[in-house]
C-alpha cells in the first residue's frame, strides 16, 4: 500500500509543569535547557508562557510534520519537569473559513 506524502497539521502542544520540577529546573537551568531545543527544533508560529490551574504552563503553536516527533517533542518535559502534556489540532481563522466553506457546499450537495 503506497502511502501519500505526510502533509504538517497545525498543533498545539500544551505542557503543564509540576511546580517542584520546574523550580528545580529554573533554578539550575535544566528549564531554559529543555525549552530552547524545542523551540529551535519546531520554529513554531507562536510560543506562550503562562500558569494553568496554579502551575507553570507553555503553549506551543506548530506544524506537526510526523506524529513520529511527538515523543522527542514530549519526553525531556515528562521526564525533566513532570508536566502533563498535550497535543490537539487547530485550526487558524483561514482554516475554519475553508471547512466550513467545504462543509457547506457538502451540505447542500446532500
Amino acid at each position: 500500500m503506497r502511502r501519500e506524502p505526510l502533509t504538517p497539521m497545525r498543533t498545539l502542544f500544551k505542557a503543564t509543569m509540576d511546580v517542584d520540577a520546574a523550580n528545580k529546573a529554573l533554578v539550575d537551568g535544566t528549564f531554559q535547557n529543555t525549552i530552547q531545543p524545542l523551540i529551535d527544533q519546531l520554529r513554531p508560529e507562536a510560543v506562550y508562557f503562562t500558569t494553568d490551574g496554579g502551575r507553570r504552563s507553555c503553549f506551543v503553536f506548530f506544524d506537526l510534520a510526523d506524529t513520529s516527533l511527538i515523543p522527542q517533542i514530549s519526553e525531556p518535559f515528562f521526564q525533566l519537569l513532570r508536566a502533563e502534556v498535550d497535543f490537539r489540532p487547530v485550526m487558524n481563522r483561514d482554516d475554519l473559513a475553508k471547512g466550513l466553506k467545504t462543509w457547506g457546499q457538502q451540505k447542500k450537495a446532500a
